[in-house]
C-alpha cells in the first residue's frame, strides 16, 4: 500500500484522482482485470510479485502494421516479457494541433498486438527520443513558436511538450491500454538521456528535468515513470541506464530498482560509414553480468530496428536501414546465432528467478577478475560465476567444485551447483542470409514488366528544372539558413543569383573566375548557367562543406544556381534543435587581382522540387511532365524515373539493390522506402575479418564493409506492394542507370551449428520441477526456418576439431570419418534434429583433446 502511495503525485486534485478511479472502475467492469503495478529495491512489483523482466525495442513506424504480429511473436518466442517503443511526436502531430494515428502511426493498434501476444510494454514517450530519428523525433513547427526554446524552462515549450504528452496518455487511456486498467502499458518514461546533457542548460535544465517530472506523474496513468541517463532524477521516478554496459550502475535510491534501458545490441548506420556489429558472446555477457549483479529489468535497443522510411533519419547521415544487428534483422527475419543465444540465456536468467527475486546477492572473488555472486535464501538458492578478464581463461573453485570460465564470459548456476548456460559457448544454430537476386525477362503485352528486375525500356523520366521554378519564390538579401527556410518541407532548397560580365572584373582571369561556396551542409551542387559546375558532401562527423572551383564565365548575364540538400536533421546534443544547415557562406568570385563577395547579394530562393510541388512521386496522379521513350537521359543530375513491375511471388522479404544509381528517394506505389545512396563509401580502413568479442565492446570495435557502399539494399515492406502491377518512382539528384536497379528477396540460405564437448547441454534438459540437470550432455541443434521445410541435405559434417564458420567450415587433423553419416541419419527429411555431441556416437577420433561437431545443412 506504502509504495502505490509513493507513485500519486502530492499535488493530483481530487477530481483528477476520480476521474482515474472511475477508469479502472469501468474497465474492471467490462471485463478487462486492473494491474497494480509498484516498485521496491529488487524490482518491479506486478499484483504483488517482484519480476525479472526481458525487453526488447520495436520502433512501430520503422516497419508496417503486417510485420508487427510476427516481430512481436519472434520476440516472445525469443524470451522477451516486455517491448519497449518511444513514441514519435513530428508523425503524430506534423501539423500543430493535427493529429494523425493512422497506419504505421497508429500506437495503439502497435500496444494492442503486443498484448495479444501476451507481453507487455514500456512506452517511452518523451517526447524528445533521439533515436537516430529526425529533429529528435520532435515536429519542425515546433521550432517557429514565438520565445521558444527547447528541453528547458521554457514556458512555450513546457506548454506543448505538456499538450503533447497529456494528449499521448489520454489516447492510451482512451483505448485502456494503461495496466491500471487492465492494459499491457507497465512503464511509461518522460524526457530521454536528459542527464546527458542538462549541465549546457544550467539551473533552468535543472528546473526543467523536475518540472517534467512532476507532469507526468500528474497525468495519472497508475504506472511507474522513469528518466534515463538522469541520475537526479526526482523521487518517485525511477532513475535508469543506458549503454553498453551497465552492471555498475547504481539507482539514485535505495528503493528503486536498477534497471536497464537501453542495452545497445549493435549500432547505428551511417551514410559514409562501415557497418557495425556487436557479437552476441559480447552481448549475452553484459546481460548475464547485469542480472548478477542485481539488476532485474533490461531492455535491448534495439531488438528489432526496421527501416527509416519517408524521409525519418536523423544525424545527419544516418542510413535507411536502421538493422542495428538486432536479434531479429531489418526484413523481421531472426538473426542467428544473436537471437537463439539471447533466448538460452533469457531461459536460464528465467530459471533463476525465484532467487533473484527473493533476496540481493552476495559477492565472492574467484581470484583476479573473477567473481561469483550468489542469490541464497532458505533452500533456493542461483549463482552466476563471471570470468571479467578479456583475455584468459580460468579455471575457479566455487562450492568445492571446479568450473572452467572462458575469458570475458558467465556461467549462470540456477541450482548454485550446475551449470546451465556460459555466456560465451552458443549451443543455437547459425544461420546464413543471401539476397537472391531475380533475373529479368521481356515486357509484357501492356507495356508492364513480368518480372521483378526493371529493364532499359520500360522507364519514363521527367526532368527536374535547374534553378527557380516556382510561383512562390522569395527574393532576399543575403544568405538565408536553410531550415528556418524550408522548415524541412523537402530535403531541397534552391540559393539563385546572377552577375553581369563585362569582361575586365578583377575577379576573372581571362573568362575564368574561382567559386568559393562554404554551406552547413549536407550536400552541395553547383550550376553555372544551367550546367553543373561540381557538387560537394559532408559527413556524419562534419556535415560542414566548404567547395571550390575554377568556372567558365560568359560576357553579359551569369546565372548561379546552389542546390543544397539535408540528409536528415541533428537528432542529438545540447541545443541540437539550433544546428543549422544550407549555404550560410561565404560565396563568393576571386581572380588574380580582386573578389567578388555574393554573400549579401540579393539571391532567390525556392523551397523544394518542382516535381515534389507535381507529386510525381504519385502515380495517381498523371503528369505531363513524363516522357515515354525508347532512350531515356543517364548519369545526369536531376532526373525523375518511373516504371511498373510485378513483385517477386511468396512471401519473402523484397528489397531493391540500388548500385547504378547515384542519391536520390524511391517511392513504390506512392510510398517513400527512404533515401538511398549507394554511391556514399565506407572508409578503406578500420574493419576486421574476425571481432574478437573478448573485453568492452564500443562503436567502433567491429566494422565490416570498408571501402564498399555504407547500403545498398533498401527494404520494400510487402505491404507496400499489390498483385499485379506496381509503379516504382526515383528521384535522381546526382546521375545514375536505373536499368542496373534489381529486385532481390531475403532467404536464409544454411543453418549451421557447432558445438563443443565442454558446452553446457541444452538448457532444455533442465528440470526446473526438480531443480536438477538431466545428465544429456551436449547436444547439436538444427531447425528449418520457415514452416513446412525440411532438411534437404548436409553440406559438411565434422567430428574432431573443425574449423571455420558458416559456409566455409574445413576439416581439422582430427576428425571422424562417421560423422557425416551419423548426421545424415539423424537429419534428413526433418524440420528439426538434434544430435550428441559424443565420442560414443562418432567415435573418438583423437585422445587428450576436446572435440566439436561442427554442421551446416540446406532446408528445402
Amino acid at each position: 500500500m506504502a509504495a502505490t502511495a509513493r507513485l500519486l503525485p502530492a499535488f493530483a486534485d481530487a477530481a483528477a484522482a476520480a476521474a482515474a478511479l472511475l477508469v479502472v472502475v469501468l474497465c474492471l467492469a467490462g471485463g478487462a482485470r486492473a494491474t497494480n503495478v509498484t516498485y521496491d529495491h529488487r524490482a518491479l512489483v506486478i499484483d504483488g510479485v517482484r519480476r525479472v523482466l526481458v525487453s526488447g525495442s520495436i520502433h512501430y513506424p520503422r516497419s508496417t502494421p503486417d510485420m508487427w504480429p510476427g516481430i512481436i511473436q519472434k520476440a516472445k518466442d525469443g524470451g522477451l516479457d516486455v517491448i519497449e517503443t518511444y513514441v514519435f511526436w513530428d508523425i503524430h502531430e506534423p501539423v500543430r494541433g493535427q493529429y494523425d494515428f493512422e497506419g504505421r502511426k497508429d500506437l495503439a493498434a502497435f500496444v494492442k498486438t503486443v498484448a495479444d501476444a501476451g507481453l507487455y510494454v514500456h512506452l517511452r514517450i518523451g517526447p524528445y527520443v533521439c533515436a537516430e530519428w529526425n529533429y529528435g523525433g520532435f515536429p519542425l513547427w515546433l521550432h517557429f513558436i514565438p520565445g521558444i526554446k527547447f528541453r528547458t524552462d521554457n514556458e512555450p515549450f513546457k506548454t506543448e511538450m505538456q499538450r503533447f504528452t497529456a494528449k499521448v496518455v489520454d489516447t492510451m487511456k482512451g483505448a485502456g491500454l494503461y495496466a491500471s486498467q487492465g492494459g499491457p502499458i507497465i512503464l511509461s518514461q518522460i524526457e530521454n538521456e536528459y542527464g546527458n546533457i542538462d549541465s549546457a542548460y544550467g539551473a533552468a535544465g535543472k528546473a526543467y528535468m523536475r518540472w517534467a517530472a512532476g507532469m507526468a506523474i500528474s497525468l495519472d496513468t497508475g504506472v511507474p515513470w522513469v528518466m534515463c541517463q538522469q541520475t537526479d532524477a526526482p523521487d518517485p521516478l525511477i532513475n535508469t541506464c543506458n549503454g553498453f554496459y551497465c552492471d555498475q550502475f547504481t539507482p539514485n535510491s535505495a528503493a528503486k530498482p536498477k534497471m536497464w534501458t537501453e542495452n545497445w545490441s549493435g549500432w547505428f548506420l551511417s551514410f559514409g560509414g562501415a557497418v557495425p556489429y556487436r557479437p552476441v558472446e559480447d552481448l549475452a555477457f553484459a546481460v548475464a553480468r547485469f542480472y548478477q549483479r542485481g539488476g532485474t529489468f533490461q531492455n535491448y535497443y534495439m531488438y528489432h530496428g526496421g527501416t527509416n522510411l519517408d524521409r525519418s533519419s536523423g544525424g545527419p547521415f544516418i542510413a535507411t536501414s536502421y538493422d542495428y544487428d538486432a536479434p531479429i534483422d531489418e526484413y523481421g527475419l531472426v538473426r542467428e546465432p544473436k537471437w537463439g543465444h539471447l533466448r538460452d540465456v533469457h531461459k536460464a536468467i528465467k530459471l533463476c528467478e525465484p532467487a533473484l527475486i527473493a533476496t540481493d546477492p552476495s559477492y565472492t572473488s574467484l581470484g583476479q577478475n573473477a567473481e561469483a555472486a550468489v542469490y541464497k535464501t532458505g533452500s533456493v538458492c542461483a549463482a552466476f560465476l563471471a570470468n571479467i578478464d578479456g583475455q584468459s581463461d580460468k579455471t575457479v573453485t566455487f562450492n568445492g567444485r571446479m568450473y572452467r570460465l572462458p575469458a570475458w564470459s558467465v556461467s549462470i548456476l540456477p541450482d548454485c551447483k550446475n551449470v546451465v548456460l556460459n555466456t560465451a559457448q552458443i549451443n543455437s544454430q547459425v544461420t546464413s542470409s543471401e539476397m537472391r537476386y531475380l533475373e529479368s525477362s521481356n515486357m509484357a503485352s501492356d507495356g508492364s514488366f513480368i518480372t521483378p528486375e526493371l529493364a532499359v525500356s520500360g522507364w519514363s523520366y521527367a526532368i527536374e528544372p535547374v534553378g527557380i521554378t516556382k510561383d512562390n519564390a522569395l527574393t532576399k538579401a543575403g544568405l538565408m539558413e536553410q531550415i528556418n527556410t524550408t522548415a524541412d518541407a523537402s530535403d531541397f532548397l534552391w540559393y539563385s543569383t546572377s552577375i553581369t560580365v563585362k569582361g575586365d572584373e578583377p575577379y576573372l582571369n581571362g573568362s575564368q573566375s574561382n567559386l568559393v561556396v562554404n554551406s552547413l551542409g549536407h550536400v552541395l551542387q553547383v550550376y553555372i548557367n544551367g550546367k553543373i559546375a561540381g557538387s560537394a558532401q559532408g559527413s556524419a562527423s562534419s556535415s560542414l562543406i566548404s567547395w571550390q572551383k575554377p568556372i567558365e564565365l560568359v560576357p553579359g548575364k551569369n546565372k548561379i544556381d546552389l542546390l543544397s540538400a539535408t540528409v536528415g536533421l541533428s537528432n542529438y546534443g545540447a541545443f541540437f534543435d539550433l544546428v543549422g544547415a544550407g549555404i550560410t557562406g561565404p560565396v563568393k568570385l576571386s581572380g588574380t587581382n580582386g573578389a567578388l563577395d555574393l554573400s549579401s547579394a540579393e539571391w532567390t530562393y525556392q523551397i523544394g522540387l518542382r516535381g515534389e510541388d507535381l507529386h510525381l512521386y504519385d502515380p495517381s496522379e498523371a503528369s505531363p511532365e513524363w516522357v515515354s521513350a525508347n532512350a531515356y537521359p543517364i548519369n545526369q543530375p536531376l532526373i525523375w524515373y518511373k516504371t511498373k513491375f510485378t513483385p517477386p511471388a511468396g512471401d519473402d522479404p523484397v528489397a531493391i539493390d540500388f548500385t547504378g544509381m547515384g542519391k536520390g528517394e524511391a517511392w513504390v506505389n506512392g510510398q517513400s522506402i527512404g533515401r538511398y545512396w549507394p554511391t556514399n563509401l565506407a572508409p578503406q580502413s578500420g574493419c576486421v575479418n574476425s571481432c574478437n568479442y573478448r573485453g568492452s565492446y564500443n562503436s567502433n570495435k567491429c566494422l565490416k564493409k570498408c571501402g564498399q557502399p555504407s547500403q545498398t539494399l533498401y527494404h520494400v515492406p510487402r505491404s507496400f506492394l499489390q498483385p499485379g502491377s506496381n509503379d516504382i518512382v526515383l528521384f535522381e539528384q546526382f546521375g545514375g542507370d536505373p536499368s542496373k536497379i534489381s529486385f532481390v528477396i531475403r532467404q536464409t540460405g544454411s543453418v549451421c551449428a557447432q558445438v563443443s564437448e565442454e558446452h553446457p547441454a541444452q538448457i532444455d534438459s533442465w528440470n526446473s520441477s526438480q531443480q536438477t540437470m538431466q545428465r544429456y550432455g551436449p547436444e547439436l541443434r538444427l531447425e528449418c526456418p520457415k514452416d513446412g521445410q525440411v532438411i534437404s541435405s548436409i553440406k559438411f559434417a565434422s567430428f574432431g576439431t573443425p574449423s571455420g564458420t558458416c559456409g566455409s567450415y574445413s576439416h581439422g587433423e582430427c576428425s571422424s570419418t562417421q560423422a557425416l553419416s551419423v548426421v545424415q541419419e539423424a537429419c534428413i527429411g526433418v524440420s528439426s534434429c538434434s544430435v550428441p555431441v559424443s565420442s560414443n556416437y562418432f567415435g573418438n577420433p583423437c585422445t587428450g583433446v576436446t572435440k566439436s561437431l561442427a554442421v551446416e545443412a540446406a532446408c528445402s
